[in-house]
Parts: structure tokens; C-alpha cells; sequence
């Protein structure tokens, strides 16, 4: 049973999960912790617009965050296989994990929209595993990418 209040919030450590990607290989985000920070965004749906912009977008800053020391790390509910014919149309080149039952949506209290639609959310986890920025907005997709490259800016300047 989850509580009132979201688990995956800024200043806490993100909750740990185990999702197939789209080559079918496990990821966890443990694997992660030490060695780089991560970041997480939660989206509705593969090959819808709205989703294609935001994947399409990380994909054009996947340099700029991999020059931060950071990987992007993309979940739906969508199978691997969707994940895949996903990633192959749009060059997408990071993983897509594969939440069939949205067990990791739950755990990290991420939001419907208007009760129904999945929710868009980004969050930017440092090397040690804790949560340092958390941006929702279902229809503000570039923000997403924006606010994530910020936070991880200023994360590697205070390093």
C-alpha cells in the first residue's frame, strides 16, 4: 500500500527496481549507483507524438549527457519488443525499460494525468542514489531535457 505521500522525492534516495530493456537484458538501478548519476523519465506511451518529441529529444542531448557522466534511462509500460521497434525507428540510444504491471510507476508515486493517462515525469538521480531534482508536466516535454541537463551541470560543478 502506497502512502499519501509520493516515495521517489527530492532529497530521498530513489527506490531500486529490476526492468528488462529493449534487448531483453535486465537493468537495475543499483548498477548505477557509485559510478554515475542517472536519469529516469517516466512516460506514457511509445510511437505517440507526444512521447516521440521527448525520446527524439533526449536522443539529440544523449552526447551532451553523457559528457555530464550521466545515462538516460527511459520507462513505460510498453513490452521490450514495443521498446525495441521504438528504439530501432527513432536511433533511440539508451535504454527503454519494459514496467508491464507499472510496479516501478507505483513505487515511485508518479501521477496520473486527469486520472487516467499515465504521467510524464523526469528525475535526476546522483551517483549516490539520491533523488536531486524531480520535473513533472505531461505537455512541457522539452522542459523535461532542459531542467535534467541544468541540475546535472550543477551537480558535476559541485564535484
Amino acid at each position: 500500500m502506497l502512502s499519501d505521500t509520493p516515495y521517489a522525492q527530492q532529497g530521498q534516495p530513489a527506490p531500486d527496481f529490476q526492468l528488462k530493456d529493449q534487448q531483453g537484458a535486465t537493468v537495475s538501478l543499483s548498477q548505477y549507483q557509485g559510478a554515475q548519476p542517472v536519469v529516469v523519465f517516466f512516460y506514457p506511451k511509445d510511437h505517440t507524438p507526444g512521447c516521440t518529441l521527448q525520446a527524439c529529444a533526449f536522443r539529440d542531448t544523449y552526447t551532451i549527457f553523457q559528457d555530464t557522466g550521466a545515462e538516460v534511462l527511459g520507462i513505460s509500460s510498453d513490452s521490450d519488443r514495443s521498446h525495441k521497434r521504438f528504439a530501432d525507428t527513432h536511433q533511440l540510444p539508451f535504454p527503454l525499460l519494459s514496467d508491464p504491471d507499472g510496479v516501478v510507476r507505483k513505487t515511485w508515486s508518479v501521477p496520473k494525468t486527469l486520472g487516467i493517462f499515465p504521467g510524464r515525469v523526469t528525475y535526476v538521480i546522483d551517483r549516490q542514489g539520491i533523488i536531486r531534482y524531480v520535473f513533472a508536466s505531461q505537455l512541457n516535454i522539452k522542459r523535461h531535457i532542459n531542467e535534467a541537463l541544468s541540475v546535472l551541470t550543477s551537480l558535476s560543478e559541485a564535484n
